[in-house]
């Protein structure tokens, strides 16, 4: 594959048919290649239509390719529109949910209390406090994380915590003899 149209191969510009090897069609422009990558960057959409992708993909995942046409504009300025307010929702919103995501990891912690921890999280409010796992705001379970290390809370708050420890380390149990 090559930027230039010299030998047949695919140019800026040209408007291909093309199959992938994972069986997906895509008609769209080629935008550029970018020869160390191996990616093609391509415009998918038609001209009457407002909207249109930018589309990276792998040259090596492309199965067969049909030229349909060759174009002068590569890239129609006047078409092109980002929304900067919805792009940086959605960074902002990636943003959130990985540090949401990175606040569930404990620090210092073994794996096993990790997925308890991941266990208790599926139903009720967790949350790290060093080592300590803290359900609900009350309930305080220490290490090495057994029933008879759930502390504080409610007699109804703790025994509900300590029946979810029961049956995630039954279950841990029985995934290592199996």
């Amino acid at each position: 594959m090559d930027s230039s149209s010299e030998g047949g191969e695919i140019a800026v510009g040209c408007h291909l048919a093309i199959k992938t090897t994972l069986g997906e069609h895509i008609e769209a422009q080629v935008l550029t290649f970018d020869r160390p990558s191996n990616f093609l960057v391509l415009q998918e959409g038609t001209k009457s239509g407002n909207h249109r992708n930018i589309r990276i993909l792998n040259a090596s995942y492309i199965k067969e390719f049909t030229l349909l046409g060759q174009s002068d504009d590569h890239l129609n300025h006047k078409k092109c529109h980002l929304d900067f307010n919805a792009l940086q929702s959605r960074e902002e919103n990636a943003i959130r949910l990985a540090e949401l995501a990175a606040e569930r990891i404990g620090m210092g912690v073994s794996s096993e209390a990790q997925r308890l921890f991941d266990a208790l999280f599926k139903t009720l409010p967790v949350r790290w406090d060093r080592d300590v796992i803290v359900v609900m705001n009350e309930v305080r379970v220490s290490s090495p994380y057994l029933p008879e290390n759930v502390n504080g809370g409610s007699t109804a708050a703790k025994e509900r915590v300590k029946k979810v420890l029961e049956l995630e380390r039954k279950r841990l149990q029985g995934r290592g003899s199996g």
